[in-house]
């Protein structure tokens, strides 16, 4: 068993939010990475792919989320499933907005039109 706790260290702060890491495989974890994301408000993530399922789960605020041109809304106590390799952008609505996020280790990020895969530093 392990107890992992949120650091400085596996904290990740970008324009539009704040990452915070916890299980992944640096962490012990084999096969699911987790993370709370922290988005300010209006703001939003940018456009992007990512190549795993992930499960988006709020704890406070609302959340819209566009997957693929098909536009919805997701508070706390709603799960929204975000299939793997969709064109996707979420976003902070009336406020901030907090979530943890669940997806199956090794995945990465990609911008639409590129082939780049960008890894995700708080799932590793």
């Amino acid at each position: 068993m392990y107890v992992v706790s949120e650091s400085e260290q596996r904290t990740t702060k970008t324009p539009a939010g704040s990452m915070f890491g916890l299980a992944a495989p640096s962490q012990g974890s084999t096969e699911v990475s987790t993370w709370r994301v922290e988005v300010g408000a209006d703001s939003a993530t940018p456009v992007h792919i990512i190549d795993r399922e992930q499960v988006w789960m709020p704890l406070s605020g609302e959340f819209e989320i566009e997957v693929e041109g098909k536009t919805g809304r997701a508070t706390a106590g709603q799960a929204v499933i975000v299939p793997a390799g969709a064109v996707r952008q979420l976003r902070a609505l009336g406020g901030p907005a907090e979530a943890v996020v669940a997806m199956a280790v090794g995945g990465k990020a990609m911008m639409p039109g590129s082939e780049d895969k960008i890894p995700l530093p708080w799932a590793e």
